[in-house]
C-alpha cells in the first residue's frame, strides 16, 4: 500500500489545485460576467475536484481489496492507474466547462455516488464480518464434529488434544446473564421512561433524563469492577452465604445486576421517545371519556406504545448478550450449567476472548472455536434485531 500513497497524495494536491483553477476558468468563459454561466463558478469548481479525487480514490480501494484477497503487493502499474485516472478527471473536467455546461448536475451525481458509497460501507462490513468467520468456521468444523460442538454439555479446551468443545454450557450462561440483565433494568427503564413522560415537569425532565444517559456513557470495564469491587462481595456476604447458596463474590447474579445498570437508559430512553411519539389526542380522548391518566397510560398510551417498547426491550437483549466485560470480572471464567444464580459461570464472548488469547496455534480446533462461537452469536443478535425491527415495522402504522 506504500507504494499508492505518493500517488494518491498528488491527486488529492491535484484536486485541490483544480478546485481553484476550475473557478478561474469558469470566470474567464463567462468573461467576467457569471450571470452568462448556466452554473455558478463554484459549482464547476467543485466538479473538478470531485472529478479528480473519486476516481482515484475508488481505485485505490479496489486495489487494495483486490491485494487483500491475492496476497500480493501493488506494483508501479497501479499507481499509474491511480495517477491516470486521477489526471483524466482533471482535464476532462477542465475542458467541459462551458457556458452552456451543467456543472452542478455533475457534481451533485458525484456526491450521490459517495452519500451511495457511504450508505453501503455498513452493509459491505456485515458481509465482510460474516465471511471472515464463514471460512474459519468451516475450518473448525473440517476438524471437530459440528454435533458435539452444538449438543455437547462440557466445555473443556486442550491445546494438548483431546479437547471437549460444547457450546451449550456458555449458551446457558449468556441467556442466564442477560435475562437477569433484562430482568432489572426493563422495569426500572420502562416506570422511568413513564414518569418523564408523563409526569415529570419539563424543568425535571430536562435534568433527570440527561443524568440517566449518563450511565450508556461509563464504559464496560468501569461497571466490572464496580461489580468486582461492590457489587459481588455485597451480594456473597447478605445473600449467597446466608443462604448457602455459594461463597464466590463473582456470580450470575453479580453480572446481571451491574449489566442490568447499563441497559436502563438503552430501555428508559428508546421508551421515552418511543411514549413520546404517540399522538396527544389519544391522551386527550381517553381523559375526555372520563378516564384518570393513570388508567390513560396503563389502558391507552402503553398499548399503543407496546411494538416498539418491545423493540426497545430486544435491542437491550442484544446489548447485553455481546457484553464481554462485565462477565469477565462479575460472573467468572466457569463454564457449567446451573440454576443457582449465585454461582460463577461464563458467557460466549468469554471464551472467543480467553480462546484467542495468548501463545496458541491458529490453525489448532481450540483456536478456531472462536469464530464458531463468534458467528453463532452473530446469528442470535441478528435474529434478535430483526426481529424487534420486524415488530416496529409491522405495527407503527396503527397508531400514526
Amino acid at each position: 500500500m506504500q507504494s499508492l500513497t505518493t500517488p494518491l497524495l498528488f491527486v488529492i494536491a491535484l484536486a485541490v489545485v483544480g478546485y481553484f483553477v476550475a473557478k478561474a476558468r469558469a470566470l474567464q468563459v463567462a468573461g467576467g460576467d457569471i450571470r452568462t454561466l448556466v452554473s455558478l463558478p463554484r459549482q464547476h469548481a467543485l466538479n473538478t475536484a470531485l472529478a479528480t479525487l473519486v476516481p482515484a480514490c475508488a481505485a485505490v480501494l479496489l486495489i487494495a481489496l483486490f491485494s487483500r484477497i491475492t496476497g500480493t503487493t501493488p506494483g508501479w502499474f497501479f499507481a499509474l492507474v491511480v495517477l491516470g485516472l486521477g489526471i483524466t478527471g482533471f482535464v476532462l473536467s477542465l475542458i467541459g466547462i462551458k457556458i452552456e455546461a451543467r456543472a452542478r448536475n455533475y457534481a451533485e451525481r458525484w456526491i450521490m455516488g459517495l452519500l451511495i458509497f457511504s450508505s453501503s460501507i455498513a452493509i459491505m462490513t456485515t458481509v465482510g464480518i460474516v465471511f471472515s468467520m464463514l471460512f474459519e468456521t468451516f475450518n473448525f468444523f473440517g476438524q471437530y464434529d459440528w454435533r458435539d460442538f452444538f449438543f455437547s454439555t462440557t466445555w473443556s479446551p486442550n491445546f494438548r488434544g483431546n479437547s471437549e468443545l460444547g457450546i451449550l454450557p456458555l449458551l446457558w450462561g449468556t441467556l442466564y446473564v442477560s435475562f437477569i440483565a433484562l430482568l432489572f433494568a426493563v422495569p426500572i427503564g420502562l416506570f422511568a421512561a413513564i414518569y418523564l413522560s408523563e409526569y415529570a415537569s419539563p424543568r425535571f425532565r430536562s435534568i433527570a433524563k440527561p443524568a440517566i444517559e449518563i450511565l450508556a456513557g461509563i464504559p464496560t470495564i468501569v461497571y466490572g469492577l464496580f461489580a468486582l469491587i461492590t457489587v459481588g462481595p455485597l451480594l456473597r456476604d447478605y445473600f449467597a452465604e446466608p443462604m448457602g447458596l455459594g461463597q464466590s463474590a463473582s456470580s450470575v447474579m453479580t453480572a446481571g445486576l451491574v449489566m442490568g445498570v447499563m441497559l436502563i437508559p438503552f430501555v428508559s430512553s428508546l421508551s421515552d421517545d418511543i411514549i413520546n411519539a404517540v399522538p396527544q389526542a389519544m391522551r386527550d380522548g381517553s381523559l375526555g371519556l372520563g378516564a384518570t391518566p393513570s388508567e390513560t397510560i396503563r389502558q391507552v398510551v402503553i398499548p399503543a406504545a407496546l411494538p416498539g417498547i418491545v423493540g426497545a426491550i430486544l435491542l437491550a437483549a442484544s446489548r447485553a448478550i455481546g457484553e464481554t466485560m462485565i462477565v469477565v470480572l462479575g460472573a467468572g471464567a466457569a463454564a457449567r450449567l446451573s440454576l443457582n444464580p449465585f454461582e460463577a459461570m461464563t458467557t460466549v464472548t468469554v471464551k472467543i476472548v480467553s480462546q484467542l488469547t495468548g501463545d496458541t496455534d491458529f490453525a489448532s480446533p481450540e483456536t478456531l472455536v472462536a469464530f464458531a462461537l463468534g458467528l453463532t452469536l452473530f446469528v442470535i443478535t441478528l435474529a434478535l434485531n430483526v426481529f424487534a425491527l420486524y415488530i416496529v415495522r409491522k405495527y407503527r402504522e396503527q397508531y400514526e
